[in-house]
């Protein structure tokens, strides 16, 4: 892992950074980078500040002493883990620069700013959730869509989404399908056999969409096996276990 500490190397790496101003001479200060379409860099900032609120705590030590250049030859190279350096973004974007304008510097585009300032805070509340280290550690690297995909589950939901996640080593799609089985299982309160999975378990959750998925290719045996098999291998609870093996039979 690259450390973010001052120490004689990473300060000089930091400072190679040369930005220039529209006059071509070097400037210590970047202004934001302005687009010719103004109203269309609004629009886009507007919409990426409404999809995450900034933290607010204030940026580490180890980036508050740098100066903006140094900032962003960070974001640039993607000095030290993911969720280390990206507290910069929202700093940034209080200091006056615009996610067009950060993806100009940086190179990281509008979308994976916003995907790394949300999956950082869903890492947040892992955190505050006193999730086990190990669990929130195996999203050091890579893990931003990950987490990101469980964004819309609350804090409770998520620390138990995290803990499937790891242990059943799920992709960023599996994480996606995840989430969307815990969000749908409320609003399938009349269907049948939902009385056999456990709501609070995120395997239930999940073996009860599969579940429900087998009965609708009924005329498809090959694709009805297929849907229970999947639910069978991530049911968490006994009596949800049963409920799937009893439709093999049907």
């Amino acid at each position: 892992m690259l450390s973010l500490s001052l120490n004689s190397s990473s300060f000089l790496i930091c400072n190679t950074y040369k930005p220039w101003s529209n006059s071509g001479k070097l400037s210590l200060n970047p202004s934001p980078y302005i687009p010719a379409d103004s109203q269309q860099q609004q629009q886009q900032q507007q919409q990426f500040h409404q999809s995450y609120k900034a933290p607010p705590s204030p940026l580490p030590s180890q980036l508050a002493s740098l100066d903006t250049p140094s900032r962003l030859q960070i974001l640039a190279d993607r000095l030290g883990l993911w969720h280390e350096y990206t507290p910069l973004i929202p700093f940034l974007l209080n200091q006056g620069f615009s996610p067009p304008s950060i993806e100009e510097h940086t190179g990281i585009s509008a979308i994976l700013q916003n995907r790394l300032v949300v999956a950082a805070q869903v890492r947040d509340s892992l955190i505050q959730s006193n999730t086990d280290p190990q669990i929130i550690s195996f999203f050091n690297i890579g893990g931003e869509q990950l987490l990101y995909e469980i964004r819309l589950l609350s804090a409770k939901q998520r620390a138990s989404a995290a803990q499937f996640i790891v242990q059943n080593n799920l992709d960023a799609d599996g994480a996606q399908e995840l989430a969307r089985a815990i969000k749908d299982f409320p609003s399938r309160k009349d269907e049948r056999g939902r009385e056999n999975f456990d709501y609070t378990l995120p395997g239930d959750c999940l073996a009860f969409m599969y579940y429900r998925q087998s009965r609708e290719h009924n005329r498809n045996p090959s694709q009805k096996t297929a849907a229970l098999e999947r639910a069978l291998s991530v049911a968490q609870t006994h009596k949800a276990k049963i409920a799937v093996s009893q439709e093999f039979d049907e």
